[in-house]
């Protein structure tokens, strides 16, 4: 070895992290462009030049990749999120970041969304309780943002939890039909966005509250 050149383990990189990684984007892909029932270990093998068989000694089968995936994607989103409710800011200008956060996320990573969010198996075992829990942590996210808002009394809610499921339903359904292409094409993308969370937010907003 080449003085100043790092192994694996030094540099903190496990030698199988290369072809997980492989399997998971190949199996990403195939699963949004061919569909979860058309996903086989042995296709997934064939597009990255390995056997099937080390493919199984990094997951059991299909529902692992699946799920390893929607954890992968819930943990980006995750990311984006957090960084988006840590503005300085009034409790509407925080969802709004928010908001945005969450549309900027499911624009730039449409493969992991569809992943997340459309595809929908046939068949396959209950998603696991704890990764659900981690998945629930992105709708607390926006749940936190709406508490601050009704201590601030800028917003009047009266089920913060429906409300933050509400909003990510609503944000979910922008998301989709812009990845489908299926927004009106007189619609320029951006106003749709900016529109949607405007309405959200003055669909919650106190009329009392005067203007500053």
């Amino acid at each position: 070895m080449e003085s100043g050149t790092l192994t694996d383990s030094q540099a903190g990189l496990h030698p199988d992290d290369d072809l997980r990684t492989q399997i998971l984007d190949a199996a990403r892909h195939l699963m949004v462009s061919d569909g979860y029932s058309s996903l086989s270990m042995r296709r997934i093998a064939r597009k990255i030049g390995y056997s099937a068989t080390s493919i199984y000694l990094h997951f059991s089968g299909k529902d692992d990749l699946f799920y390893t995936l929607i954890d992968e994607g819930m943990e980006r989103l995750n990311r984006y999120l957090e960084e988006a409710s840590r503005v300085n800011a009034s409790a509407d200008n925080v969802l709004r970041a928010i908001c945005n956060a969450f549309v900027e996320f499911g624009l730039t990573n449409p493969e992991y969304y569809e992943v997340m969010f459309v595809l929908h198996p046939d068949t396959g075992s209950r998603y696991p309780a704890p990764k659900y829990r981690k998945a629930r942590r992105n709708i607390a996210i926006i749940a936190s943002a709406l508490e601050k808002g009704i201590a601030e009394e800028r917003f009047v809610i009266g089920d913060v939890a429906l409300t933050a499921n509400t909003i990510w339903a609503t944000l979910h359904g922008v998301v989709t039909l812009i990845i489908a292409q299926r927004i009106d094409k007189t619609l320029q993308r951006n106003r749709l966005v900016t529109g949607t969370i405007e309405i959200i937010i003055a669909g919650i907003s106190n009329p009392n509250l005067k203007s500053s």
